[in-house]
Parts: C-alpha cells; sequence; structure tokens
C-alpha cells in the first residue's frame, strides 16, 4: 500500500519533469522560448490529451508559489535609487502605455466581443502585461539592455511588474462579495494594515541581522532556507491579512533590496523560483480546455488580431510621443506585442474570483499563449526590415558600461584598490562573503554585497555580464582560479585583474588567460627594499637603477617560467652578496 502512494505520489513528478526536460530544450531550439515549451508540454500530458496527469488545479495551486517568488525577485531589483534614476521613464513612458493600452484593450473587447465591462478590464489588463521573459531575451541577444532604448524598454517592463500587485487588489474588489462578509471591512482593514506593519518593521530592523547571522555559519543550505523561510513567512502574513501572498513576497523583495545580503539571496531564491514557475506554466497549459479551443477557434482569432493591433497602435503611438524615432518606435512595438506571464496569474485569480467563468479564462490563456508565439517571428521579421537602418544603439551600449567594475574582495587589498577606483569617478560593485567587513563598510557609508565570488549565480547577479572588468582580490588561491576559470567561460567580454598569491600563483594565472595579476607582495617589497637602498646613503640614481632591473629580472624569470626554460647565473637570483640563490623567491 504505501509503495502503491508514493507511485502514485511520484508518478505525476515524473511525467511533468520528463515532459519539461524533452518539452522546453525542442521550443527553444525552435526559437519559441521556453515558457511556451512549459505550456505545450503541460497541454500534451494534461486531461484535453494524453491525460497522464489529471489533477490541474491542485497543481496549479502548488505552482502559484513560483509566482510568489517571482514577485520576490522583483521586489529585490526594485533598490530605491535605481527607482529614482528611471522615475521619469518608469511611470512616464511606463505609466502611458500601459494605461492607454488597457483602455484601448478594454474597449476592443466590450465593443468587439460583447464582454462584460469586469471581464473586458481583466482581459485587457492582462494582456498589457507583456511577457518579461521575451523581451528581456531578445535586448540581451542584441546587446541592447543598457542603451537608451533598451532601457526605457525595461523601464515598461518594470512598470508591468509593478501593476501586478495593484491589477490583483482591484480583481478582488471586482470579485462579488461572499454571504457573511458584509459589515467586516474596518475590521479587514485594521488585520491588513497591522500585518503590513509588522512586515515593514521586521524588514527595517530584523533582517540584515538574520541573514548576518546565518552568513556566520558559512554554510550554504542555512542562508538558503533562511530566504526560503523570509519569503512564505512574508507571503503567509500577508494571505492571513487577507492580502495577496504575492503582495507579500513582493514587499519582502522590496524591503531585502538595499540589503548587503541581496546578491546571494537572489541567487539562492532563483532555482527554486525557476522550478516552480515552470511548474506554474505547465499547470496553466494542462488547465487549457482544448474542446474550448476547438468549438470556438473563428472568436479566438479575431480576439488574438485585433488585441494586437490594438496594443501595437498604443504602443508605436507612445513611443513616438516620447521621442523615439520611426524605427524605433516600430522595434519596440514588435517587442511588445504579445501578453506575458502574468496575464495567466492574473486570469487565475480573476477565475478564482468569480470575475471570469471557466470559458473566458480558457479564451484569454489562449490568446496570450498563441501572441507568445508569434512574438519571435514578429520581431524577426522586423528586425529584417529594419536592418538597412543604422543604429546608435551600440554606441550608446558602449558608452554605458563605460567604467563598470565588478571589484571581488574586500580585504585589506581590495578596500585600496577600490579607494583608486572611486577617486577617478569609476562605477563598482563590490562583493564579499566576510558579514563582518559588510558591517564595518557600512559605518562608513559603503555598500559592500554579500556574495560568494566562485558561484556563477552570485557574479550574474552581482553583474558580471555588463562589466568591463572584473577584479579578483581575495587571498584564497584555489577560489581565485575557480573564479577566473568562470569568468573566463561565462564573461568574456571582462577584462580580468588578479591578486595573485606567489609566484607559482601568478604562473598559474597567466596561463590561464588573465590580463594582468599582481602578486599581493611584490610592489610593498620593491619598495621596502628601496627605501633600504636609500637608508645606506646610495644615490636616488642608483636607487632607480637597482629597482628597474630588480623589476626587469623578475619579469624575465617569470616569462621564462612560463615557457619552461631553465634559468642560471645572475638571472636565478639575485643580488649579489646574498648567501645562496632562491630558486622560488615568495615574493
Amino acid at each position: 500500500m504505501a509503495g502503491a502512494s508514493l507511485g502514485q505520489t511520484i508518478g505525476p513528478v515524473v511525467v511533468l519533469m520528463g515532459a519539461a526536460v524533452i518539452a522546453v530544450p525542442l521550443f527553444r531550439r525552435l526559437g519559441l522560448g521556453a515558457v511556451l515549451g512549459y505550456f505545450g508540454a503541460g497541454i500534451l500530458v494534461g486531461p484535453s490529451v494524453l491525460a497522464l496527469v489529471t489533477d490541474a488545479r491542485s497543481i496549479l495551486h502548488i505552482s502559484e508559489l513560483g509566482v510568489v517568488m517571482f514577485l520576490f525577485v522583483i521586489g529585490l531589483e526594485l533598490r530605491p535609487h535605481k527607482l529614482w534614476a528611471m522615475r521619469g521613464q518608469i511611470f512616464g513612458l511606463g505609466l502611458a502605455q500601459v494605461s492607454a493600452a488597457t483602455a484601448a484593450l478594454a474597449l476592443t473587447g466590450y465593443a468587439m466581443f460583447g464582454l462584460s465591462g469586469p471581464a473586458a478590464f481583466v482581459a485587457g489588463a492582462g494582456f498589457v502585461l507583456s511577457s518579461t521573459a521575451v523581451i528581456m531575451t531578445a535586448l540581451q541577444d542584441r546587446g541592447e539592455i543598457a542603451s537608451e532604448q533598451g532601457q526605457k524598454s525595461v523601464a515598461i517592463l518594470l512598470f508591468e511588474d509593478l501593476m501586478i500587485v495593484p491589477l490583483l487588489a482591484v480583481v478582488a474588489f471586482l470579485a462579488p462579495p461572499l454571504q457573511g462578509q458584509q459589515g467586516q471591512g474596518w475590521s479587514d482593514l485594521l488585520l491588513a494594515i497591522g500585518a503590513l506593519a509588522v512586515l515593514l518593521g521586521v524588514g527595517r530592523w530584523g533582517l540584515d541581522p538574520f541573514f548576518a547571522l546565518l552568513a556566520r555559519s558559512r554554510t550554504r543550505e542555512v542562508l538558503t532556507a533562511g530566504a526560503l523561510l523570509v519569503v512564505l513567512c512574508a507571503a503567509l502574513l500577508m494571505e492571513f491579512a487577507g492580502l495577496s501572498m504575492a503582495m507579500g513576497a513582493f514587499l519582502a523583495g522590496v524591503m531585502l533590496s538595499s540589503s548587503s545580503y541581496r546578491h546571494q539571496i537572489e541567487s539562492d531564491i532563483e532555482p527554486f523560483r525557476g522550478l516552480l514557475m515552470g511548474l506554474f506554466f505547465l499547470a496553466v497549459g494542462m488547465s487549457l480546455d482544448l474542446a474550448i479551443v476547438a468549438a470556438e477557434w473563428r472568436l479566438l482569432l479575431s480576439m488574438l488580431f485585433w488585441f494586437m493591433v490594438a496594443k501595437g497602435i498604443v504602443v508605436h503611438v507612445v513611443a513616438r510621443l516620447f521621442g523615439a524615432s520611426k524605427h524605433q518606435a516600430l522595434h519596440r512595438t514588435s517587442m511588445f506585442l504579445q501578453g506575458g506571464e502574468f496575464a495567466f496569474v492574473l486570469y487565475a485569480a480573476a477565475l478564482s474570483a468569480g470575475v471570469l467563468d471557466e470559458r473566458e479564462n480558457a479564451l484569454f490563456a489562449t490568446v496570450v499563449i498563441l501572441s507568445m508565439a508569434l512574438s519571435p517571428l514578429l520581431t524577426l521579421v522586423t528586425d529584417r526590415l529594419l536592418r538597412h537602418e543604422k543604429s546608435m544603439d551600440g554606441v550608446e551600449h558602449a558608452h554605458d558600461l563605460k567604467g563598470r567594475v565588478l571589484l571581488i574582495g574586500f580585504g585589506r587589498f581590495g578596500q585600496i584598490a577600490s579607494q583608486v577606483l572611486l577617486s577617478s569617478g569609476v562605477r563598482l560593485a563590490v562583493i564579499d562573503k566576510d558579514p563582518d567587513r559588510i558591517r564595518v563598510a557600512q559605518r562608513f557609508d559603503f555598500k559592500v554585497f554579500f556574495g560568494e565570488g566562485t558561484r556563477f549565480d552570485t557574479l550574474r547577479h552581482s553583474g558580471a555580464a555588463e562589466a568591463d572588468a572584473i577584479m579578483v582580490c581575495i587571498d584564497e588561491p584555489k577560489a581565485a582560479n575557480d573564479i577566473v576559470a568562470l569568468a573566463r567561460r561565462e564573461f568574456p567580454q571582462a577584462r580580468l585583474l588578479v591578486r595573485s598569491y606567489d609566484r607559482d600563483h601568478a604562473l598559474t594565472l597567466i596561463r590561464a588567460g588573465v590580463d594582468y595579476q599582481i602578486r599581493e607582495t611584490v610592489e610593498s617589497a620593491f619598495l621596502m627594499g628601496a627605501e633600504g637602498l636609500r637608508a645606506l646613503g646610495f644615490a636616488e640614481a642608483q636607487v632607480k637603477e637597482a629597482a628597474m632591473d630588480t623589476r626587469r629580472r623578475d619579469a624575465e624569470r617569470l616569462a621564462a617560467q612560463i615557457h619552461g626554460d631553465e634559468l642560471s647565473g645572475r638571472d636565478r637570483l639575485h643580488l649579489p652578496g646574498m648567501p645562496q640563490p632562491l630558486d622560488k623567491p615568495s615574493a
């Protein structure tokens, strides 16, 4: 009996994972993206086709944790200074596009397809929320994320992501009241305010000390568990107060956005978020009723066409009004024509609240899926039409990246190196895995983030993919070698400048292809030797000549060892008068 029960539990999991690992790589290879792969896999194994998994509702309920974590990660990205710098684009361009497109789409649904007012609003608002995954992938493939036009697209996506929280609140407001809930408005309001106050208080005074305590354990699993605990507790608190779990996770992310542990938390959460989001998309695909789709395909195609036309006109007009050229506006329009992942979140919430019925949910979700499937094709066609247009985005991109440096390790070596960069106005991101160093830096109003530099996800979240240079200033040779190998493979655009421990380590780094390495004691040793000559009364010209000669021979020894040449005589050593040669100087 126990074996049968275990098989019934694991069986659906095996089916879903198998479908995902087959469908997602296939769809990505076809240029359709991972999201559509999950949808396709869900439709295939779901009740409408093979019926290998039939309990789509339960899976959808569990997988909503993926959406919760997605909103938490979005909150982590909303640092106050970033929001302030982009305020004009986010709350100007983003607000204009979202509000105008929502009105146009709601009017289209109401006037052309006979939807009720609430259903038309939800349908339009869901289609307005473009696919962050699709658009960010397109921008990254073109190298346009840091360009002026790329930043405008990012600002619009950021505003759309922000809109999911108030839209979920609007859906709850539009829901028909349940019996027995009348007269509880004030108590519910007070409960919600109290829960928000508790959440904000804990976030303001409790989270940083909490993660500092966990970081001292030097155990990665403990820090991961702590990050998950924060997300889930915030989500449960908001649900208890009658608000959405997504809102709780979002607020928790915002509160941690300025934390020194933000990059590490984001790295720890991302695998869970990605897995659960994939499960969410699988469940959405399983929930589609293909019988309704087959019965109403004419309505579906008509709705898809007019929704894309209405949204496309608004995106193009708003882009032109905000200073985009004709070709830039067409390029942005082709990317934003589709609906996105949050549409399914909104439609699922509207279905649960009674704002949409099963038929409307299936229709709207299918329209979004079809628009996402068409998006790569539309973008490709637009790119070909505009291929003769000379773009300045690359110039803006190069200028925008100038001066970006990721510095790993904030010990005594890294602190001095960072001051040289900061004195010249270089934009610097610093990570270190020692909580005590982070706290000391905070006392001087200097921001150092907690992060393990040997991890790919931590480097990516810390800006390695956009950095001009990565400076490795840690005093652990093995860890430095691991970072070099990772950076050379994953972030080839960045120059690598590395602190080496001794001559052997320097040789290892040179052979690994770093752009620059320096032994941690060699320069101070050269200076000390020169001062020794001055103390003995040597003329300044003799001091400089000796220093130059020593540096030259040191460089020659390194070059000879790299090529495996034998060293002999004076080049093996040294200065005259030393009692015995040093084959491997420690400096």
